[in-house]
């Protein structure tokens, strides 16, 4: 029983690996199309964790919604945009260690929150499966839901203008 938990360790440990390394491409990349492609991975390194917390519904909205979804039109608007390959559009700037320092100071509030939160989990809410999940959507979280669609409309015309403007130039 403990080789299992040994592996189980070592797999999850891998998977946060895997989750860091693509988020780190993916802001560290000069060609945006790698730089998407590496959040890809670190979208895939989520939804992978959140398989391996035996929250599947979550995995699998994940993977629809954010790698299957949203990472297909930015790679489309990377692709329809003509001047990602020019030499004389900048890919980097100089907010290197303002940036560095929002990091840093993000990263000491996230570790007091997750020391002070008391993580106490409550039986009833092991229990809720897809089916619960879908009446409160289309419940009480009706509207919420509705603006989040909505939002990715305005994202799909909004990917459409960008690689628009960039044909008529």
């Amino acid at each position: 029983m403990e080789i299992i938990l040994a592996i189980s360790k070592i797999g999850i440990y891998a998977i946060f690996g895997i989750t860091i390394l693509g988020a780190i491409f993916a802001v560290t990349l000069r060609n945006i199309f790698h730089a998407a492609l590496g959040l890809v991975l670190a979208l895939l390194g989520v939804a992978a964790v959140y398989f391996s917390m035996e929250a599947e519904f979550l995995g699998a909205i994940q993977i629809l919604l954010y790698v299957g979804g949203i990472m297909t039109l930015i790679i489309f608007v990377v692709m329809l945009t003509s001047r990602i390959g020019d030499r004389t559009v900048p890919t980097s700037n100089h907010q290197r260690y303002p940036a560095l320092v929002g990091i840093l100071f993000l990263i000491a509030f996230l570790i007091r929150l997750v020391r002070e939160t008391p993580w106490q989990l409550k039986a009833e809410l092991s229990t809720i499966d897809a089916i619960t999940i879908g009446k409160e959507f289309m419940g009480a979280y009706v509207l919420p839901f509705e603006i989040t669609s909505l939002v990715l409309v305005v994202a799909l015309i909004g990917a459409i203008v960008i690689a628009r403007s960039d044909l008529k130039k």
